[in-house]
């Protein structure tokens, strides 16, 4: 559609968009079993992802992801679904642009392969391929954006954002999942800290850069204050767990309610954050109270 990009708008108005917050939790809710491959559900059981997607625009996001986060060619062949890695793309992206209509973007999710770099088991090209054909395949179905998401390799980062700004002429987001040290700082499985994070985003060629998952918003404050001191200007979008999850009785509880993340956005959004949705735990309620702080 002709309207203007994610970035031109964060531009133009100054204002802090919000996006969405979890999916696969919803999913499971809806029937997903252990074992089964959620991206399938796009071309099996597209209504279910719709209504999602449709969930989290009627709660006030800006911005939706798609049912895509595992669909490399890398993830979907552990369900023997590699060859159909272009088809469930563009099914995802379309289920998430039905329900975005005209009054969301959609930022199709990119996830990590889980091939390292390091260890030898997967070449830069074909890290390069695979994103190719997925960023492709978003852009056919009416995708907006890529968020490129989890990462923790700069190397496997830097790919995905080549593939889609090369092929595409979608934005790219890139966010990283950063732990806390014992230290106190913050860095991803392969010791990447927020700022070179950032920085390697950006040199190469991100539109977007930030977190996700990992942490609640009060840590996030933190990673964004460290990503902001790289770069002034470049947007900075944060998909904020829940809290820290517990473990009760095997199952895995986001203690923060709606409210708890709508009294701390702001201050997300005060520390540089121009996006701010949810990750892990987070429901369209979350999403809500936090679109009604901000505003």
């Amino acid at each position: 559609m002709a309207r203007q990009t994610i970035t031109e708008t964060l531009k133009a108005t100054g204002k802090t968009l919000v996006s969405d917050g979890a999916w696969g939790t919803f999913l499971q809710k809806k029937g997903l079993k252990p074992g089964e491959c959620p991206e399938l559900w796009c071309v099996d059981k597209p209504d279910e992802v719709y209504d999602v997607a449709k969930s989290y625009v009627d709660a006030g996001a800006d911005m939706i992801e798609s049912d895509s986060f595992g669909g490399s060619c890398f993830k979907l062949k552990h369900y023997g679904l590699a060859d159909r890695a272009a088809e469930i793309n563009e099914a995802a992206a379309r289920a998430s642009k039905k329900a975005a209509g005209d009054n969301a973007w959609v930022i199709a999710s990119l996830g990590p392969t889980g091939e390292m770099l390091v260890t030898e088991d997967v070449t830069e090209e074909e890290l390069y391929e695979a994103f190719k054909v997925q960023a492709v395949a978003f852009e056919k179905g009416g995708a907006d954006a890529v968020c490129i998401e989890t990462m923790s390799d700069i190397g496997e980062a830097v790919e995905a954002i080549k593939a889609v700004k090369e092929n595409t002429k979608l934005e790219a987001i890139c966010t990283f999942a950063f732990d806390r040290t014992a230290q106190g700082g913050y860095k991803t499985m392969m010791g990447v800290d927020p700022a070179s994070a950032a920085k390697a985003a950006i040199e190469a060629g991100a539109d977007v850069v930030g977190a996700n998952c990992g942490n609640g918003i009060e840590r996030m404050i933190e990673i964004v204050t460290e990503m902001r001191a790289v770069d002034k200007d470049i947007p900075i979008l944060v998909h904020a767990n829940a809290g820290l999850p517990q473990n009760i009785n095997g199952t895995d509880f986001f203690p923060e309610t709606p409210e708890d993340m709508a009294k701390l956005a702001p201050k997300l959004a005060a520390a540089g954050a121009n996006i701010i949705g949810g990750c892990c735990g987070t429901t369209p309620a979350h999403i809500n109270a936090m679109k009604k702080a901000l505003q």
